[in-house]
């Protein structure tokens, strides 16, 4: 079932982004080489906790971090690691949720370590405007599935894959919640889009095939299968009044 939200119910989850946002803006200064994946997530942990907020990631179908780091070939749920350092040339994407008074928000950002390749920031201008692709789709006269082939057709026109296995979401009173909101789709199809409707749209963006792979090991990794590059990028967003609001930024 589709929860929808009031604008009341939409103000609070909105505080819930604003603390993302103020994340996202204070990890550019610390996204360098040498830094480890783990010393990435004790900061976001501690940004959390200190602006109100908790870890919507932490403990989550046993998830055991605050934030989800995934460096290259790793497309989404990488698990921070002291062991894991990176390097100049990485591309490192981060996903965070955050709960705050019942309410939650969710968003990823995807970051240049270092000076990276003209592919890379390809890649990732790519996925960024693919991202509002979705979001200049998000309107009533249109259907979910209108706003998948929007990233769709985006994409691949820009001679990227686009993966399949995972997918955007609604959010708001937790952190996943009905509609899924695939990367691919047909046009016309789909639920309705409606005011009140608070969804995750996040295209991930891979340079060789859609496929991916889960680490046998930890149940949670995802990489490419190709083992190419991928990127992450991850807004919530609301529609107010047949408008699209970002929350997260």
């Amino acid at each position: 079932m589709i929860r929808l939200k009031s604008r009341e119910d939409i103000e609070k989850i909105r505080k819930s982004g604003a603390i993302i946002k103020l994340i996202f803006e204070k990890l550019k200064g610390l996204i360098e080489p040498g830094i480890s994946t783990e010393k990435i997530d004790l900061f976001v942990e501690a940004m959390i906790l200190d602006n109100g907020g908790r870890p919507a990631f932490k403990g989550y179908r046993g998830f055991p971090a605050s934030a989800c780091v995934s460096i290259n070939e790793v497309v989404v749920h990488g698990i921070p690691s002291p062991d894991v350092v990176l390097k100049e040339g990485d591309i490192v994407g981060i996903d965070i949720g955050v709960e705050k008074n019942g309410f939650y928000a969710d968003a990823a950002r995807t970051y240049a370590v270092g000076n990276i390749s003209e592919e890379d920031k390809r890649l990732m201008d790519v996925t960024n405007n693919a991202l509002f692709k979705a979001i200049e789709a998000f309107e009533k006269a249109n259907r979910i599935g209108d706003i998948s082939y929007a990233v769709q057709r985006f994409v691949e026109r820009s001679g990227f894959s686009v993966v399949r296995d995972f997918v955007g979401h609604g959010v708001g009173f937790d952190i996943h919640e009905e509609p899924m909101v695939p990367n691919v789709g047909r046009p016309g199809t789909g639920p309705a889009v409606k005011d009140g409707m608070v969804l995750a749209f996040e295209p991930m963006v891979n340079v060789g095939t859609w496929r991916v792979e889960i680490d046998k090991k930890d149940k949670w990794t995802v990489r490419t299968k190709d083992r190419e590059k991928s990127a992450h990028f991850e807004h919530t967003v609301a529609l107010i009044n047949g408008k699209a609001e970002i929350l997260t930024g």
